[in-house]
């Protein structure tokens, strides 16, 4: 059975008592974890994280490292010190991750077109970076998710069957695919087959409304989502994801109410 998290792309507060307080409302309203983004903030208090955790029995299952971008990182740029330092970058998350017992969601640092307009040449780059990074995520027993995210946001691998091909060329076993129902609806021809054609590889999943806001606001099938987990004997965590329009402790109740509402 699918287990839920919510995810805090930007907005997990960094004092003890609000951390605190969030991570209750999350667990009261019916979640098993959250995932999170690996910002500064984050970075800089995971150990007031883990013991909020801990305290209201939420499971960290996954962290998101898209984040780095933003400091000129990524695994596709043409500067070999760039992509050096990013899986230096990625190799310290996954330090991380096995102190969480998570997985790491690796999707923006492969790059976009503007740091490498060709697409094989990056998809070489990609590959040796991941290959890499692959072998530190073995040693230390962590799973490394590629997210397929479309192609307004990454330059690279956007659909699911893309990103499943890249990992075959990998070839690392701490290398497994995601799927995400916003992405999906863009890059996909449907939001179920890729999760089907994964089957038992699939190793997580984000729940997002093909608008971004509140789940049941646009026009993705959470139902027939859930039910295609369900065929692949999908037992890992899937994690809520609500970006826009909603404030973050109705998202947080709503997301999950309207996925019990299709079960």
């Amino acid at each position: 059975m699918t287990r839920f998290s919510y995810i805090m792309i930007d907005q997990l507060p960094v004092r003890e008592t609000e951390l605190s307080e969030l991570f209750t409302y999350v667990k009261e309203c019916g979640y098993e974890g959250v995932e999170l983004n690996l910002t500064p903030d984050v970075l800089a208090n995971l150990d007031n994280i883990d013991v909020a955790a801990r305290a209201v029995g939420l499971v960290i299952p996954s962290f998101l490292t898209g984040a780095a971008y933003s400091d000129g990182l990524c695994l596709s740029s043409p500067d070999p010190d760039i992509r050096r330092r990013t899986v230096e970058l990625l190799a310290g998350y996954v330090k991380i991750a096995r102190r969480f017992d998570a997985i790491l969601v690796f999707g923006l640092l492969q790059g976009l077109l503007s740091d490498e307009s060709h697409v094989a040449l990056a998809n070489e780059r990609i590959v040796s970076g991941l290959r890499q990074v692959g072998g530190v995520a073995h040693d230390n027993g962590v799973d490394i998710v590629v997210e397929p995210v479309n192609h307004l946001q990454v330059g690279f691998n956007n659909s699911v069957a893309e990103v499943r091909e890249l990992i075959d060329n990998i070839g690392s076993p701490a290398l497994r695919p995601m799927v995400d129902t916003i992405h999906m609806n863009i890059e996909d021809r449907s939001v179920t087959q890729p999760i089907l054609d994964c089957g038992s590889t699939l190793r997580h999943v984000h729940l997002c409304e093909s608008n971004g806001a509140m789940l049941g606001s646009g026009h993705i099938d959470f139902g027939s989502v859930l039910n295609a987990l369900d065929q692949v004997g999908y037992e890992d965590f899937a994690s809520v994801k609500i970006y826009r329009k909603v404030d973050l402790r109705d998202g947080i109740k709503g997301g999950l109410a309207h996925l019990k509402d299709c079960r």
